[in-house]
């Protein structure tokens, strides 16, 4: 199973910042102009395990159609599906990013496999409080995601494209457990769900639920 990062995992530095649209309509723009905006729409995230401070707390999302049309469309979807309840925050780099995205449930990951097109880049920055999909790739977007703690534009020209941001509860992301770094291991996780992370990282940060709220 290939790692995201901001991929399905690795290093800050490598994983897959790679690959721009090329000059033109590509693949990716095609997709995302059939796609189409639509609203912006609010998604909550009620947290739990948080650290230095209290245990539990609430990050409101606002998510635009607008930036990243295939991202928002699927991010909706994996929401009403309840995909993200009880994920964990598996990666997370102090003064970068933290990410999560993997279901708790094996054998629900393996429901949801199929990526999706990029959409066009340098629509929005990858300003912190803004939410991206993990790639290991062109056109492998699927269920991770990535919130972004600090100011990182280089990330634009690497394929990252932003499809919402935090409006509320910027505080609670900077309290989510960060000592693990990035010592889960994405194999096990994607296999063994929360039985191999609770066992062997209990302390992570997770999401106890996400709902769609307009």
């Amino acid at each position: 199973m290939t790692s995201a990062f901001l991929s399905n995992a690795v290093n800050p530095a490598t994983e897959s910042l790679r690959g721009s649209d090329p000059p033109g309509m590509s693949s990716a723009a095609a997709g995302a102009k059939a796609a189409g905006g639509g609203p912006p729409f609010e998604v909550l995230l009620e947290l739990s395990n948080l650290a230095n401070g209290p245990t539990t707390g609430s990050v409101k999302l606002q998510i635009n159609p607008n930036w990243s049309p295939l991202g928002a469309k699927q991010f909706r979807s994996l929401v009403s599906d309840g995909f993200y309840d009880e994920a964990r925050f598996f990666r997370v780099v102090p003064n970068f990013v933290v990410q999560f995205g993997i279901n708790a449930d094996p054998a629900v990951q393996k429901l949801h496999k199929t990526p999706i097109n990029d959409d066009p880049t340098g629509v929005k920055s990858n300003m912190r409080g803004t939410v991206t999909f993990a790639t290991s790739g062109l056109n492998t977007r699927t269920t991770q995601l990535f919130i972004n703690t600090k100011n990182n534009p280089p990330l634009d020209g690497m394929g990252f494209t932003p499809f919402g941001e935090v409006i509320e509860g910027m505080d609670v992301v900077d309290h989510i457990y960060d000592k693990a770094r990035e010592k889960p291991n994405q194999g096990k996780i994607q296999n063994r769900g929360n039985e191999y992370l609770n066992a062997e990282f209990p302390e992570l940060s997770y999401i106890v639920s996400a709902k769609i709220l307009a």
